[in-house]
């Protein structure tokens, strides 16, 4: 009993001590952030070069002096991971020191079908909770400073965010808990309006394929729904066109938190929804074109992160393997932190045409996006000219009317000769880990996003 009072106590005393200025930090002067973000790559590349076994070789190897490694500017200049390195040799990155002795391992859904191995030490994710106070102010504020809003979170059971949450009630004291009612996103989506109309929550969270199939049911079939302050979709990107069809069709602002297994925060956004602002003093996030250098803001390529607080499994210069941009303006808001686009996908969902061009799935959302009849939809490619579409629609004539208009369409873009074998599905479709994505290629990955 005295030991988990302890445990607990010295988890409040790490979380107060982060805490401080966390709210103020996103409005800091950019020379401001600049130097607390360089101050942390310094100490985790020192770290990284002693203790972990992939850069401490890699170092010595290169003749590389972490000490010349002052910034930002420096740390890119390190290679990019081999993403299947990580993935089949997780003990290489995880270090020899004692952060890491009693780290916590978590599992990425892994896009490929095999999941990624990822430790965080203790420290990091107590300090995690501090540091998630910066992205909780946008929330307060829409949520009319409201201190614990009532959320309906829509999961699954095995998800990083239960385990966390099952950590922290282990080692921290908290008096104020979140206001928080769990259903599984395996409930049928009726069940869970209901649910949400006798809860009446201010915030309903949910990963964003599910979102969008969430309030595109609900608009076709009119289901009556209590309307929360506002949405916030995780852990995978909202299909294209999935925040403007709720903002104006239910009046609800959608925000995001870019997260993952490899970096707890990433980005987020503000009540403005321009972009996530990034945690340019926790993650070092750059956008690289095919030849692996940095591309102008406005200039899409492939998410490249450097978490700079965990000590346990340490990724510099990691691909994550999702698309996006970095934005050329700032935010109206006042925070100061570098926007991010929101995400455009994943670079396993760029699709390689027999011709030798590529696809974005923008363009496949364009197809599908004026068509209400069709509540989700999936392309899978199979080989350069085989597809296979799967379409969730109310009801067959539904489906029929869909087809007629979107596969001529889709015959267009894929070009000459593809085969497209359609499908109508009669409940929501997911992906591995309880994710979706609106495209996937099944074929060799493309070498630039």
């Amino acid at each position: 009993m005295i030991t988990q009072t302890l445990k607990k106590l010295y988890g409040s005393v790490v979380i107060a001590a982060n805490l401080k200025g966390q709210r103020s930090i996103p409005f800091l002067p950019r020379e401001k952030i600049s130097e607390m973000r360089d101050r942390r790559i310094r100490r985790i590349v020192t770290y990284a070069a002693k203790t972990v076994p992939y850069y401490r070789d890699l170092f010595a190897r290169e003749g590389i002096d972490p000490c010349q490694i002052k910034g930002a500017t420096d740390l890119d200049l390190l290679p990019i991971l081999d993403k299947e390195l990580v993935r089949a040799q997780p003990r290489l990155f995880i270090a020899e020191a004692p952060p890491a002795r009693s780290a916590l391992s978590f599992y990425s859904s892994g896009s490929t079908g095999v999941p990624i191995e990822i430790h965080h030490d203790q420290q990091s994710l107590l300090a995690n909770i501090a540091f998630g106070e910066r992205e909780r102010n946008a929330v307060i504020r829409i949520c009319n400073g409201s201190f614990r809003p009532k959320e309906l979170y829509v999961g699954y059971e095995t998800s990083t965010f239960k385990k966390v949450v099952a950590f922290y009630e282990d080692n921290v004291f908290l008096p104020v808990r979140p206001q928080r009612r769990f259903v599984s996103l395996l409930e049928p989506i009726e069940k869970i309006a209901a649910i949400a109309n006798s809860e009446s929550p201010d915030i309903i969270v949910g990963y964003g394929g599910w979102v969008d199939l969430f309030f595109k049911t609900v608009a076709t079939h009119g289901i009556d729904l209590h309307m929360p302050k506002m949405i916030m979709y995780i852990g995978e990107a909202l299909p294209h066109g999935g925040r403007a069809f709720i903002e104006e069709n239910f009046g609800i602002p959608v925000l995001s938190r870019y997260n993952s297994v490899e970096a707890f925060k990433i980005g987020f956004f503000c009540e403005q929804r321009t972009g996530f602002h990034l945690h340019e003093d926790l993650c070092h996030v750059r956008i690289v074109g095919p030849n692996g250098q940095t591309v102008p803001p406005g200039e899409r390529g492939q998410v490249v992160i450097s978490n700079l607080i965990n000590r346990a499994s340490v990724l510099l210069n990691y691909p994550i393997g999702d698309v996006a941009s970095m934005s050329q303006n700032g935010c109206p808001c006042g925070r100061t932190f570098r926007l991010l686009s929101e995400l455009e996908g994943r670079v396993e969902d760029i699709l390689p045409l027999a011709d030798g061009s590529f696809l974005h799935p923008r363009a496949i959302w364009q197809v599908f996006k004026n068509y209400r009849d069709i509540l989700q939809y999936q392309l899978t490619q199979h080989e350069p000219q085989r597809f296979e579409l799967k379409l969730v629609t109310s009801d067959e004539p539904a489906f029929q009317r869909a087809l007629g208009h979107v596969l001529p369409e889709l015959e267009r873009l894929l070009g000459p000769g593809a085969l497209i074998e359609a499908s109508r599905q009669t409940k929501s479709m997911r992906n591995s880990g309880g994710k979706f994505r609106t495209v996937v290629s099944l074929c060799k990955r493309p070498n630039r996003p």
